[in-house]
């Protein structure tokens, strides 16, 4: 039987996240052969520049949905933060796995948080979403674009670039790194970006092998949360280009409950709603959530966000 292919991008999250599919598919369907195929996207070539001025995060995953369409791979492994809001109709997420932990964190060699930083210290950060948060709850400190992948910004960090990193816990668990975290960010100050910490497993719409192969991985509760988030984005024509957070948790009664704040980033002004609906309606959520914080304003604040 010709093996299964994962089409993943080559950075080393990437990586992992691809393995960690594989060796999942391996133990799930003991025989099957599952292999990766790397390849290197737009967005991991252009460092020069912020992704929210040269297309978006979907230059992360534009080859690897070639690779489908051609037949040369079969599965493709995202990070759901960098999946567009809307796919094209040959594609679809056939598994959205259990989520690791979806919020911020504090990176420093030289302050344990963010309030211990002095004014005018220097935060590295390549999301607008997070330059939002900043502004709003620490006007104090100095923000600055930071591309390229994880490595590359700690290496910046490290060479004085910054005082300061705010980055996604996960990936930094994901790779080992976690003993550089100085400071897990509360979701009250530092809400998470859609699908923040959740991987989706992308296939062709009519390739249901691959949809049946992947389908034990699929995880309710974390496919319900971030569709509600994917949802407030879709609806407030969410990119990298809109500061947009967006986060839901199931509650203990099954319900599922969804924040989401939206703002401009230059200057820290914000809207935050939140809404709990049923967990089998989170588009529906998704919707309540969005014509509240447009009642609060947030179309006034979006035209100043680009």
């Amino acid at each position: 039987m010709p093996p299964w292919i994962i089409a993943t991008r080559e950075s080393p999250l990437a990586l992992w996240q691809a393995e960690h599919v594989r060796d999942r598919l391996r133990q799930l369907h003991p025989g099957a052969k599952v292999e990766l195929l790397g390849m290197t996207t737009r967005g991991d070539q252009i460092l020069d520049r912020a992704l929210s001025k040269v297309g978006g995060k979907g230059l992360f995953i534009k080859e690897l949905e070639v690779a489908l369409a051609e037949g040369r791979a079969h599965l493709a492994v995202h990070s759901l933060k960098d999946v567009p809001m809307q796919l094209a109709p040959e594609f679809r997420l056939a598994a959205v796995m259990a989520r690791e932990d979806p919020r911020d964190c504090f990176v420093s060699p030289r302050y344990e948080s963010l309030d211990a930083m002095p004014a005018g210290s220097v935060v590295g950060t390549s999301s607008l979403r997070r330059e939002l948060m900043l502004r709003a709850a620490y006007p104090h400190l100095e923000v600055r674009p930071v591309r390229g992948n994880v490595g590359t910004r700690l290496r910046k960090l490290d060479a004085g670039e910054f005082d300061a990193l705010l980055m996604a816990a996960a990936g930094l668990k994901r790779l080992g790194l976690a003993g550089r975290i100085r400071q897990i960010l509360p979701t009250n100050e530092f809400l998470p970006a859609p699908g923040q910490g959740a991987l989706g497993i992308e296939v062709l719409a009519d390739n249901a092998a691959a949809a049946e192969l992947v389908a034990p991985l699929e995880d309710a509760a974390t496919r319900a949360a971030t569709f509600a988030e994917r949802a407030v984005s879709r609806l407030l024509g969410g990119s990298c280009e809109v500061p947009l957070a967006a986060y839901g948790e199931v509650e203990p009664d099954g319900r599922l409950r969804l924040r989401a704040r939206v703002g401009n980033h230059r200057t820290g002004e914000l809207v935050a709603a939140e809404a709990i609906g049923p967990r089998a309606e989170p588009e529906a959520l998704g919707a309540e959530v969005v014509d509240k914080l447009k009642a609060l304003g947030a179309l006034r604040l979006l035209p100043a966000a680009g």
